[in-house]
C-alpha cells in the first residue's frame, strides 16, 4: 500500500503543483474566499467525488467512500485564506491580489489535501470506512472557521473519529515532518484597551488628565501578570502591538489612548485568572491616575492538544512512510491554530510538513512577504496524509 500511495502521489505531482500556483496566484482573504471554495468544488466535481459547498460561507466537505463505508470516519483538514500582505517573490504564480498572500501557506494545505483526496478516490476499493475532507476559511481571522463549520455540524453525518491536520514547517525540509504530542499549541486571546484621559496642551499637564502616561504605566505593569503571578511552568506571552493616541501631537495630551494586544498561554484555569487580573490592574491604575479604562477582551483560539495515543500512531505510521531520519520531534509554540476547535472535539493531531530547502534560498519564515515553499514537499504531504487516513480507518 505504501508504494501504491508513493507512486499515485507522484503520478499527480504535478497537478497538484498547478492548484497549489493557481490558489497561490490568486489569494483571498479570511472569510472572503469566494472563488477559492467555487476553485475547491470544481475540481472535486472533476474528480467525481461526493461533496457540499456552503458550510461557514466558502467552506466545502468532501467524502471518499470505501467498502463498508459506516465501518469508520475520520477526517482531515486543509484551511485556505491568505493574509493582507503584499507579496515580493518574483515567480510566475505571484499574487495578482495586490496587497493579499498566501503567506501562512494555506495554498499548499488546500492542494495537498485535494491531491489527498485524489489518491483516496482511486484506492477506495482497497479500504473500509469514510475519509471526510474538511476544506476550512477563515483561519486567519477571530473567531476562526474552524469554530463556525463545527456550530455548522461539520463533523456530524457522519461523525469521525479522530482528525489529522498538517501545517507548512520552514525550518524543516522538504521531505520531513515534524509533530509533538501533548500540549502543542497556544490558546490566543485578543486585547482591546482604550483608555480615557482629559487633553490640552502639552505645556500645561497640570491641566489635563494624561491617558497617554497611563497608558504607559499600565504597559509596564501588566507584564507582571506573567513575571509575578503565572506558574513559571505554565508557558505565556503577553504583547501590545498597537497604541494610537486619538488627537494626540508633540504639543497636544489627547482625551484617548487606544492598544491591542495579544494574551497567549496553554493553561485554561491560569488563562482565566489571568484575564480577571489584566482587567482590573488597568482598571484600578487608570482610576487612580484620575483617568478611565475600558478592558476588552476577545476570548480567541483555544490551547491545541495532540492527542497522546493519536500522534504516538501518527508517529510511528510517518516513521513507516518516510523513514525514521525524516520524522522529528518538535517543540511547544506560543502560536496559535484553529485547529484546536477540532482537537478540543475529538482525538486530533497536527503535524508540521517540511517545506524549507536553503541551498535554494527556500527559507522565509510564514507570515512573511517572500515565503515560499519547495514544491517536492506537496509530494510529502499528499501521500503521508493519505498512508495516515488509510492506517487510521483500518486500525
Amino acid at each position: 500500500m505504501i508504494e501504491e500511495i508513493k507512486k499515485l502521489a507522484q503520478k499527480h505531482h504535478q497537478e497538484v503543483v498547478a492548484m497549489r500556483r493557481h490558489i497561490h496566484a490568486n489569494p483571498e482573504l479570511s472569510f472572503q474566499e469566494t472563488n477559492t471554495g467555487k476553485f475547491i468544488a470544481e475540481k472535486l466535481s472533476e474528480m467525481g467525488v461526493e461533496h457540499r459547498h456552503g458550510i461557514a460561507d466558502n467552506g466545502v466537505v468532501a467524502l471518499i467512500k470505501g467498502k463498508n463505508p459506516e465501518k469508520r470516519v475520520i477526517a482531515l483538514r486543509g484551511d485556505m485564506d491568505a493574509l493582507p500582505i503584499q507579496e515580493k517573490n518574483d515567480v510566475p504564480y505571484k499574487s495578482t491580489n495586490d496587497g493579499v498572500m498566501h503567506a501562512c501557506g494555506h495554498d499548499v494545505h488546500t492542494s495537498s489535501l485535494l491531491g489527498t483526496v485524489q489518491v483516496l478516490q482511486a484506492l477506495r476499493d482497497k479500504f473500509e470506512g469514510t475519509v471526510k475532507c474538511i476544506f476550512q476559511p477563515g483561519e486567519e481571522m477571530f473567531p476562526g472557521g474552524a469554530s463556525i463549520m463545527i456550530e455548522q455540524g461539520v463533523l456530524e453525518n457522519p461523525k469521525p473519529v479522530s482528525i489529522f491536520g498538517q501545517h507548512v514547517h520552514p525550518p524543516l525540509r522538504a521531505g520531513k515532518i515534524g509533530l509533538r504530542s501533548g500540549l502543542y499549541m497556544a490558546s490566543a486571546d485578543e486585547i482591546y484597551v482604550t483608555i480615557k484621559g482629559h487633553g490640552g496642551h502639552g505645556a500645561m499637564p497640570h491641566d489635563c488628565i494624561d491617558p497617554v502616561m497611563i497608558s504607559a504605566q499600565i504597559l509596564v505593569t501588566l507584564q507582571q501578570i506573567v513575571s509575578r503571578y503565572s506558574d513559571p511552568n505554565i508557558p505565556s506571552v503577553l504583547t501590545f502591538g498597537k497604541i494610537n493616541s486619538l488627537g494626540g501631537a508633540t504639543n497636544i495630551i489627547p482625551n484617548e489612548v487606544y492598544i491591542e494586544g495579544t494574551f497567549r498561554t496553554m493553561d485554561e484555569k491560569w488563562r482565566e485568572e489571568a484575564h480577571h487580573r489584566m482587567k482590573k490592574v488597568a482598571e484600578s491604575l487608570a482610576q487612580s491616575m484620575g483617568g478611565a479604562c475600558d478592558f476588552h477582551i476577545d476570548k480567541g483560539y483555544p490551547t491545541l492538544i495532540n492527542n497522546e495515543e493519536l500522534t504516538a500512531r501518527t508517529k510511528a505510521w510517518a516513521i513507516e512512510f518516510l523513514g525514521e531520519e525524516n520524522v522529528v520531534e518538535l517543540n511547544r509554540r506560543m502560536t496559535a491554530e484553529d485547529f484546536a476547535y477540532f482537537s478540543q472535539a475529538m482525538p486530533g493531531c497536527f503535524y508540521r510538513l517540511g517545506t524549507g530547502n536553503p541551498e535554494r534560498g527556500i527559507t522565509s519564515s510564514i507570515h512573511t512577504d517572500t515565503f515560499d515553499i519547495d514544491e517536492a514537499a506537496l509530494e510529502t504531504g499528499v501521500g503521508l496524509m493519505s498512508w495516515l487516513a488509510i492506517k487510521e480507518l483500518g486500525r
